[in-house]
């Protein structure tokens, strides 16, 4: 059961992943982008996850020994959790840099290299958004 509702989790995350990215205007990528579905979604199955796998009672979250232990330790269902999490706060990003470009009237076409990277390794995404967002606000100021 795990790996199914693993992969299907994966696999619609990449669909709507693709919605967002290259339909951003379809009425069912707007509800996606104005409302956190997806993230909803996810975290049903994540609480699953958690539950299925005893919960995070003796975890250690205060150490990089106690993480490191986390990982060692896990079962397929707390490394689906763990997944589950990284794929619920970075759709959440990614949308959240959607709203916040159109907002600030920067192109989707601008946003897409942010968004991949969003989708692909989280912060990285955010952070060459801010600096997109940051150079765009510079060079209209300078004009």
């Amino acid at each position: 059961m795990t790996t199914i509702l693993f992969d299907v989790c994966n696999l619609l995350i990449l669909f709507v992943w693709g919605l967002v990215l290259f339909f951003p205007r379809w009425k069912i990528s707007e509800n996606l982008i104005s409302y956190p579905w997806v993230p909803l979604g996810i975290s049903f199955f994540y609480s699953y996850f958690i539950v299925v796998s005893g919960g995070l009672v003796e975890a250690d979250f205060s150490s990089l020994e106690g993480i490191v232990s986390l990982f060692k330790n896990t079962t397929p269902e707390s490394a689906a959790a763990g997944w589950l999490h990284y794929l619920a706060f970075d759709f959440w990003a990614g949308t959240w840099i959607i709203r916040h470009s159109r907002k600030n009237e920067i192109s989707h076409l601008v946003i897409i290299l942010p968004l991949l990277c969003t989708f692909m390794l989280g912060p990285v995404g955010i952070m060459i958004y801010s600096l997109l967002f940051f150079g765009i606000r510079q060079f209209r100021k300078a004009k």
